[in-house]
C-alpha cells in the first residue's frame, strides 16, 4: 500500500485534507482511520449529542491523570473514534474564535497565521446561512462544503438570555463569527437538513468518490523514519504489522491526545522522556506533548418557574417523539444542538477583547444527558478563555496500544480562581434581570447558599468541567524555537517528509469551541503541502470596545 499522502485521522483536519489534497486528481491519498462507521443516529441526530461522546464504540474512552487543583478528580477526555473524528462526537457548536487569538498567533511565532491570513481559509471553508437573522456577510463564507446554520431560537428563553445580557449592559451582536464577537446574540452550529454537518459529511465522504482516495480502517502504531525522512505509517490490521508508504509526506492528524503520543512513539521528542521508555531518539524536540491547554467550565443552572424547558421531552415518550419526528422529517428538536444562544463578554476592565464564553440551553441537565432532579429549568455553561495554566501529554509506555497520560494541571494559575469566581458572579447578575423575571425559580448550581470565595472555590473544584477543547500539544512556531515542534508550513522540525495538522498545532488557546479553526488548519495546511501559494491576506479590523480599557461592558 502506498500513495503520495498518507494522512493519520480522518477528524476535522484530516477530512478536510483527505478532500483538498486529492481534489485535482493529479495526487494519491490514503487516510488511515481507526474508528468505525458514523451511519446511525446518535451521530447524526443534533440533539443526541451527549450519547456518542459517551460510547466505546465512539470515542477513545481517555481520562485525565488526578487533577491536583480539582480534588483528584480524573475528568473525562473524549476524541472522536469514528469516521470525522472528534467532528462526528462534539456539540456542532461553530465558533472561529476571535481575531485577536490568530494576531497572538503570528506574534508568538507563527508568522502567516494572523487574521488577516486565516480569514480567507474561513471563509473558503463556509457555507453561511444567517437564517435571516443578520450577519456580517462581508466576513463569511457561501460556497464552502461547509455548512453553517442558526437554530430556531423559539424557545423564549433563548431571547430573554441575550435581552438579560444587554439589560446587565454587556453588548449585542448579531454575529460572534464576523466583525463583533463581543456581546449576546444568536450562537451557530454545524447542522444541515437537521444533521450533523460533521468532517465526514462535509469533505469525506463527497471525496471519497474519487479514485485517488482510500480510507483504511487500521491502527496506526508509528511514523516510519529513514535517515531522518518520514516513508511511511506502520499500521496493524486484523492482527498483521504492515506498513504504509508515503511517497511524498505522511502528514498527522489524530488530536491533540494521539498527534503527541504518535510523534513521541516515533522517536520525535523529549529525549530523556523517549529514553526512559527504551525509544530510539530521532528528533529531540521537548516541546512535544508540552503546552497541552483546555477550557474548564461549569453550568449555571436555575430552575424554571413556567413549564417551557426541554425538561417536558425528557422522558421516554418524549424523547421517542422527537427521535421519530427526526427520522422522518428530519425536523423538531431533534434536528438541533439546543445551543441557540450565546454570549461572548470581557472579564474586568483592561481586557481588550472577550475571555468569557457563554452557551445558553433551554433544561438543566449534564453533559453526560442526565437531567436536574428539580426539573424545569435553564442554565449557562460558562468559563474563562484563556487560562495562563499548562498541562502536558506523555507516554506511560512504549507499546502503541496503551494510553497517554493526560494531565491539564486546570487551575494551577491563581487568577483562574478570580476568574472562575467573576464567572459565576455574573451569570447570577445576568440570569437576575428583568428579561428572566417570568421564568426565573430559585438557583439550583451553585445554589443560593454559595456566595464566598471559599464556597464558590469548593463548588469550583467539585464541579468544573472539560469543555473538551484540548490544543497546544505539537505547537506552531519559528523554526529556531526549541520549544516549537511544527513550522509555520505545519512541517515537524528535524524530520523531512512529515507534518502535523490539527488542534495540537495552535500556540494557544481560541476564544471558544475548537472545530472551526481546527478545520481551518486542515484548509490550510493543504496549501502548504501542495505548495500552489496561499489565499491572498485579507486585511480587516475587528470590532474592539471602545471602552475596554474603563470597563467590562
Amino acid at each position: 500500500m502506498q500513495a503520495d499522502f498518507v494522512i493519520i485521522g480522518s477528524g476535522s483536519a484530516g477530512a478536510t485534507m483527505a478532500a483538498r489534497l486529492s481534489e485535482s486528481g493529479r495526487h494519491s491519498v490514503i487516510v488511515l482511520e481507526f474508528g468505525g462507521s458514523d451511519i446511525g443516529p446518535l451521530i447524526q441526530m443534533p440533539a443526541a449529542l451527549s450519547y456518542p461522546m459517551n460510547m466505546a464504540m465512539y470515542d477513545w474512552g481517555y481520562k485525565s491523570e488526578p487533577e491536583p487543583h480539582l480534588g483528584g478528580r480524573q475528568l473525562v477526555v473524549p476524541r472522536g473514534k469514528v469516521v470525522g473524528g472528534s467532528s462526528s462526537i462534539n456539540g456542532m457548536v461553530y465558533v472561529r474564535g476571535h481575531a485577536r487569538d490568530f494576531d497572538t498567533w503570528a506574534q508568538s511565532g507563527a508568522k502567516g497565521w494572523s487574521y488577516a491570513d486565516v480569514l480567507p481559509y474561513f471563509k473558503r471553508m463556509e457555507n453561511w446561512h444567517d437564517g435571516g437573522h443578520g450577519g456580517d456577510p462581508a466576513w463569511r463564507g457561501t460556497d464552502g462544503p461547509l455548512h453553517v446554520t442558526r437554530g430556531k431560537r423559539d424557545n423564549p428563553l433563548f431571547k430573554a438570555f441575550v435581552e438579560a445580557g444587554a439589560q446587565a449592559g454587556f453588548e449585542r451582536t448579531d454575529d460572534y463569527n464576523g466583525e463583533k464577537q463581543e456581546g449576546f446574540g444568536p450562537m451557530e452550529q454545524t447542522v444541515w437538513n437537521g444533521r450533523r454537518w460533521s468532517t465526514a459529511n462535509a469533505y469525506l465522504k463527497p471525496a471519497l468518490k474519487r479514485s485517488n482516495l482510500e480510507l483504511v480502517k487500521c491502527f496506526a502504531r508509528r511514523v516510519v523514519i529513514e535517515n531522518g525522512r518520514a516513508v511511511g505509517v506502520e499500521i496493524e490490521r486484523g492482527g498483521r504489522k504492515e506498513i504504509v508508504r508515503a511517497n511524498r509526506e505522511v502528514i498527522v492528524s489524530a488530536s491533540s491526545i494521539n498527534s503527541p503520543k504518535l510523534l513521541m512513539l516515533s522517536g520525535i521528542g523529549p529525549a530523556a522522556h523517549l529514553a526512559e521508555h527504551g525509544i530510539d531518539v530521532m528528533a529531540d524536540r521537548p516541546g512535544v506533548g508540552q503546552n497541552l491547554q483546555d477550557h474548564l467550565e461549569l453550568y449555571i443552572q436555575q430552575a424554571s418557574t413556567q413549564p417551557i424547558t426541554l425538561y417536558k421531552h425528557w422522558n421516554l415518550w418524549g424523547k421517542a417523539l422527537a427521535g421519530a419526528q427526526w427520522l422522518f422529517f428530519k425536523s423538531g428538536l431533534g434536528a438541533s444542538n439546543q445551543f441557540e444562544s450565546a454570549g461572548f463578554i470581557r472579564s474586568r476592565a483592561g481586557v481588550e477583547y472577550p475571555d468569557i464564553q457563554f452557551h445558553f440551553l433551554p433544561i438543566a441537565v449534564r453533559y453526560d444527558g442526565q437531567a436536574a432532579a428539580e426539573g424545569h429549568g435553564f442554565q449557562a455553561h460558562v468559563g474563562p478563555m484563556r487560562s495562563a495554566s499548562r498541562g502536558a501529554v506523555t507516554l506511560k509506555s512504549g507499546d502503541p496500544k496503551q494510553s497517554p497520560s493526560i494531565l491539564f494541571n486546570y487551575m494551577s494559575d491563581p487568577q483562574d480562581w478570580a476568574d472562575f469566581r467573576h464567572c459565576i458572579r455574573v451569570t447570577r447578575e445576568i440570569f437576575a434581570q428583568p428579561a428572566f423575571d417570568a421564568f426565573r425559580g430559585a438557583e439550583i448550581l451553585p445554589g443560593a447558599a454559595a456566595q464566598s470565595d471559599d464556597e464558590l472555590d469548593a463548588h469550583i473544584r467539585e464541579h468544573a468541567e472539560s469543555a473538551y477543547h484540548p490544543c497546544g500539544t505539537c505547537r506552531m512556531g519559528a523554526a529556531d524555537d526549541r520549544q516549537a515542534v511544527v513550522d509555520v508550513q505545519c512541517r515537524v522540525i528535524g524530520v523531512d517528509g512529515l507534518r502535523v495538522a490539527d488542534s495540537s498545532i495552535f500556540p494557544t488557546i481560541p476564544n471558544g469551541n475548537l472545530n472551526a479553526p481546527s478545520i481551518m488548519v486542515g484548509e490550510k495546511a493543504s496549501d502548504h503541502i501542495l505548495g500552489q501559494g496561499m489565499l491572498p491576506p485579507e486585511q480587516v479590523q475587528p470590532w474592539i470596545n471602545p471602552r475596554w480599557q474603563e470597563s467590562d461592558r
